[in-house]
């Protein structure tokens, strides 16, 4: 591949939006299918790959070591992929696993309360349902299955916030809260009563809150380390799923919830 030059000019594109900016992603992309290939290289060898100077490789080598997705041996001059790469990697991972797993434990709850259960992951700003099952007394097909849903107004969405780190946990609840229903909750102060109410009960309610008639309930699920990486949980029509119910249905959820945490390696 012949190398392109590396010019003022070529560099003040690469800091300017637009293409120059998709460029430069496609070339650290590329960086690192190029180490996962060849397991070390070095500057020299991945602009040859890259077809680039090599102050361009080293430029956007010094990017990928900063946030720790490439390391280098100093005595060698050689790069390899870093731990930041694990770390997306096992984030990817654990999504795939409480998937699998979370399988049968999902179609239990749903079992054992007759209700659509769900499992829920943090995407973002807002809650995805991973996993879905209905239970014989659910009364709609609707299907929630890959819909983002707000973290204010959803019992899996409560659960996920309550145990994000604090600064991140109030960037999100002290925002503009979109108003679904007359239920919901739109005040920073009326939210951080309810996550702490999670915290303290392990499981949150919602009663009406995204939709009218419709009432949830959700509980924590954990990785080996304790961390939470998800929310399971059972949503029904208000009529049936009273609200004087949700804290017995709340308990039945927890208990799903311990039984995924423990297939995902959690022995707390």
């Amino acid at each position: 591949m012949p190398k392109t030059s590396d010019t003022a000019d070529d560099r003040s594109e690469e800091r300017r939006g637009g293409a120059g900016s998709v460029q430069s992603v496609d070339r650290a992309v590329s960086v690192l299918e190029i180490l996962a290939k060849l397991g070390e290289a070095g500057v020299t060898e991945i602009s040859e790959e890259l077809g680039v100077h090599k102050s361009t490789a080293f430029r956007i080598l010094g990017v990928l070591e900063n946030r720790g997705l490439v390391e280098q041996e100093k005595d060698r001059g050689k790069y390899y992929l870093g731990a930041g790469v694990l770390r997306l990697a096992g984030a990817a991972a654990i999504r795939l696993d409480i998937s699998q797993e979370g399988q049968p434990v999902c179609r239990a709850l749903a079992e054992d309360t007759g209700e659509t259960a769900n499992i829920a992951v943090l995407d973002g700003d807002a809650a995805v349902n991973i996993m879905q099952a209905r239970g014989s007394a659910a009364v709609t097909a609707y299907n929630w299955l890959g819909r983002r849903t707000p973290l204010h107004a959803t019992a899996s969405g409560k659960v996920l916030l309550a145990h994000l780190p604090a600064p991140r946990r109030e960037t999100l609840a002290t925002r503009k809260l979109p108003r679904f229903t007359e239920h919901t909750l739109t005040t920073a102060a009326g939210l951080r009563e309810q996550l702490a109410a999670a915290l303290e009960d392990g499981f949150a309610c919602t009663s009406e809150e995204l939709e009218i008639g419709l009432n949830a309930v959700a509980a924590p699920v954990r990785a080996h380390d304790g961390a939470v990486i998800g929310a399971i949980g059972v949503s029904g029509p208000a009529y049936r799923m009273e609200r004087q119910l949700l804290p017995e249905l709340a308990e039945r959820a927890a208990k799903a919830a311990a039984d995924l945490s423990r297939l995902m390696g959690y022995a707390g």
